[in-house]
């Protein structure tokens, strides 16, 4: 196949669906990790047309999402300051803090600037000496690199008035975290297609080995994510637990190795705390040593910050695939997205976002019918 509409031919997608509905004989409940796959899932209603016997358990794979409180509050303190610049990308404009986000410290005369890549950060510190500059780094594996050749070049070039907000979490310790939960409910994952394509699979054989879970490596659109699935029940119903590949056209098992030693230089693992679920250790990044200089958190001492999570909102329990977001009590009343409770709602990546956007309508059907 050449073309992306390829991977959402309807009959090919019939094909597979029949193939899976002949291999399940059980019923097995399998996470799909990424929040780009939990979108496109309910997008095109992938969950209502498997099998009764299938469930999708929506993951922590939405960086977004995931930013924990506390560092969305660090943000706030920082980009609230005169002398500051503050770039982000603009999906974390909205996301709530304790009591602000970023849209209303810039409606309040912070200067903060929506960027397409940390490198755009890095021409604006050039063009105002005088400021500081501060990037908003967040996410998976995926966007790592490109933080990590930003702040290798400030410091190769010198550039002193730029720094980086880290919040850089790693996929395969969540994973473990999630099999790790008495309430598990997970019996095997779709991996990440984005994080693999840079990080390649050598991480996963591990844990299929140590949780006894099969783990799929899919991408993102109905084709890939069919054929994800139906690699994942043929392992379930035939008893095997083994890393398999079936995003071949965006990963190699060794991924991209130009990627990871940027990486390892830049960055050192670290305990991270993942919003709505708490630290998980050696779950992150954070700058190593030689890089120590372009820490926000360090050249701001915003180091101290820490809050609390709304009791009203359960996104925690949706990352950790505990509950659909549907069945938040807060979800399509308290918290849309115009009033976020929660960054899953905000995200364009989030499961709640994703659930309003695509299965509001049906499950108020169904409340009124009830």
């Amino acid at each position: 196949m050449k073309y992306l509409d390829e991977f959402s031919d309807p009959e090919l997608a019939g094909k597979l669906l029949d193939q899976i509905r002949t291999l399940a004989t059980r019923r097995w409940a399998i996470m799909e990790v990424c929040g780009g796959q939990t979108h496109s899932i309910i997008r095109h209603g992938i969950d209502q047309l498997l099998p009764e016997q299938i469930e999708m358990i929506h993951g922590p794979g939405c960086p977004v999402c995931v930013t924990p409180l506390e560092i969305i509050d660090k943000a706030l303190e920082i980009a609230a300051r005169p002398d500051v610049i503050f770039c982000s990308f603009g999906d974390m404009l909205r996301v709530p803090g304790s009591s602000s986000d970023l849209f209303r410290i810039k409606s309040a005369g912070g200067d903060v600037r929506v960027v397409y890549s940390p490198l755009d950060a890095l021409t604006i510190a050039k063009e105002n000496p005088d400021r500081q500059v501060v990037f908003f780094g967040i996410g998976f594996e995926t966007t790592a690199p490109a933080n990590a050749m930003t702040v290798y070049q400030a410091h190769r070039l010198g550039i002193k008035n730029f720094s980086l907000l880290v919040s850089h979490v790693l996929v395969p310790p969540a994973m473990a975290a999630i099999m790790d939960s008495p309430d598990c409910r997970v019996q095997a994952f779709l991996a990440a297609g984005h994080v693999c394509s840079v990080m390649g699979t050598s991480e996963y054989p591990s844990l299929a080995e140590k949780y006894k879970v099969p783990i799929v490596v899919t991408g993102f659109e109905p084709l890939d994510l069919l054929e994800g699935i139906r690699k994942t029940v043929l392992q379930l119903e035939t008893g095997r637990y083994e890393v398999e590949n079936a995003y071949a056209r965006a990963v190699t098992a060794e991924g991209n190795t130009a990627a990871k030693a940027m990486l390892e230089d830049v960055f050192a693992v670290s305990d991270r705390t993942w919003r709505g679920i708490g630290s998980i250790p050696d779950s992150g990044w954070q700058l190593a040593p030689k890089y120590a200089e372009f820490d926000a958190e360090q050249r701001f001492s915003v180091a101290h910050i820490h809050t609390e999570e709304s009791t009203v909102c359960r996104s925690g329990e949706v990352l950790q695939g505990l509950i659909k977001p549907h069945e938040c009590s807060a979800f399509g009343k308290q918290c849309t997205p115009r009033n976020p409770l929660g960054a899953t709602m905000v995200s364009s990546e989030g499961a709640c976002a994703a659930y309003y956007l695509y299965r509001r309508l049906d499950l108020q059907e169904v409340g009124h019918a009830g």
